[in-house]
């Protein structure tokens, strides 16, 4: 249900748009935009390929300590 109302919220968006969000989400720093920013996320790694995903899990290895 949630996922549903967050796509919802993001259909006919730009890119600039989507990434205006996800940066003031980041920097606002609340946890309340975390499932959103969860769903995005899904949504990149469900139609990446084996090589975007690995870059993003080196990216997420490297930063995580």
């Amino acid at each position: 249900m949630i996922r549903n109302y967050i796509i919802s919220n993001f259909k006919g968006l730009s890119g600039d748009d989507i990434r205006k969000s996800i940066e003031e989400s980041i920097e606002d720093g609340d946890d309340e935009t975390l499932p959103g920013l969860g769903v995005l996320f899904e949504i990149f790694w469900k139609n990446s390929d084996n090589e975007k995903k690995e870059n993003i899990l080196n990216i997420l290895s490297a930063n995580i300590k």
